[in-house]
């Protein structure tokens, strides 16, 4: 990952450390990070990495029921309301490490699971990201893998366009086939591969980033003209009580390191 990108990163999620877990947002419903928690299937003695963690919704979810968690993230803003959220809980078995995803700062075969959510599309590649998550994992560990799905062919470019005029940080969505070849052809087995719609309402998410007026309102008319027939944005935007909201394809993969 080049400098500017991740300097775009740092920016865009500065700027969303204040809000990211505000329950307007989709991104840490506790319904969902329950589900997430039971699917994978901890044990008392796990050792656990959060790579990208953000503020580590996802982490402090699941150390109640391992020996530890560790929240790596680019962002210090971000490490900072996790850290501020887990003393607040009263979180004990947690560390917040400030590391990016391609140079994780730990040794070979440390974790028993390692978990990343929503990070793979602000990244150039998959391969090294993933590759370092394989180095650090323990032979017959868990790695889990939650992202955004991109819309089917036709449509990709389009729902990149506008997801990055919303998020400079953002790369691109991959599809399940993408992530789906990248378990197998590092040696893994892939034990789950599901997609389920999250609700986003559209003037919520733009907020989180501290888009524009003018970009906000240019996304807008762009959801408005696919929902009255005109051009098809990938997002299949609908309205509920006036508002736009769109479902988001969330993958969630789990893959066994051989």
């Amino acid at each position: 990952m080049n400098n500017d990108i991740i300097d775009n990163v740092r920016q865009s999620f500065s700027v969303q450390a204040a809000e990211f877990e505000n329950s307007r947002m989709s991104f840490s419903k506790q319904e969902y990070l329950d589900y997430v928690v039971n699917s994978i299937g901890f044990h008392k003695e796990d050792t656990v990495l959060e790579v990208a963690s953000g503020t580590c919704a996802c982490g402090r979810a699941i150390a109640p029921n391992v020996l530890s968690v560790t929240c790596t993230d680019a962002t210090p803003a971000m490490l900072e309301v996790g850290k501020r959220a887990a003393a607040k809980e009263g979180i004990a078995n947690i560390s917040f490490i400030e590391a990016l995803a391609q140079k994780l700062p730990f040794d070979n075969n440390s974790f028993d699971v390692v978990i990343t959510r929503l990070s793979f599309h602000h990244f150039e590649n998959m391969e090294k990201p993933f590759a370092e998550m394989k180095r650090v994992l323990k032979a017959g560990g868990k790695l889990v893998i939650i992202d955004l799905e991109a819309a089917s062919d036709e449509f990709r470019e389009t729902q990149d366009e506008i997801e990055t005029m919303r998020d400079f940080s953002h790369i691109k969505n991959r599809s399940k086939a993408e992530f789906e070849s990248l378990f197998l052809n590092n040696s893994f087995e892939l034990i789950r591969c599901e997609t389920t719609p999250i609700k986003v309402e559209l003037s919520s998410w733009m907020q989180l980033t501290n888009t524009s007026n003018e970009i906000q309102n240019k996304i807008t008319k762009i959801m408005e003209a696919d929902l009255n027939g005109g051009a098809i944005t990938g997002f299949s935007p609908y309205k509920e009580n006036s508002q736009i909201y769109f479902d988001q394809q969330w993958l969630f993969m789990i893959g066994i390191k051989e």
